[in-house]
């Protein structure tokens, strides 16, 4: 697992926490998620909670800023709403998000000790789906 301290991406979380607060409006958007495209660029979006289950914010990210053509990702960071701050991914969430962008740097923690870590710290010893994918021909 790595240690060192590495930037946090202020502005990225600014955004989220916009979003979080202007957008997610009762129980269906309750978080709110905002990713650093490698050209410079800021995507954000919401959750879609649905009793059935539904995308969290994270990954409708994913599908947002595919849909806006930023393929390539750098930093990604979630904020929930009523200013719970900075939320960590959930579990299916690093699983997505290490295998589209393995070298992603991802923001976590709270108040004084937000930090960004590499998607890769918050999945130690993982399956990666890519390195069981047959080489294309």
């Amino acid at each position: 697992m790595t240690t060192q301290s590495r930037p946090v991406d202020h502005e990225l979380v600014r955004a989220a926490a916009h979003v979080a607060r202007t957008r997610c409006r009762g129980d269906n958007h309750t978080m709110a998620a905002a990713a650093r495209a490698r050209d410079g660029r800021i995507v954000t979006a919401v959750n879609a909670y649905h009793f059935t289950g539904g995308p969290c914010a994270e990954l409708v990210l994913i599908g947002a800023a595919a849909a806006q053509g930023a393929y390539e990702l750098d930093t990604v960071v979630a904020v929930g709403d009523r200013d719970r701050g900075v939320v960590p991914p959930c579990g299916r969430c690093r699983q997505v998000l290490l295998d589209y962008f393995p070298t992603l740097e991802v923001i976590v923690g709270g108040g004084d000790r937000v930090r960004s870590v590499p998607v890769t710290d918050l999945l130690p010893e993982s399956y990666v789906w890519a390195d069981h994918q047959l080489a294309a021909e």
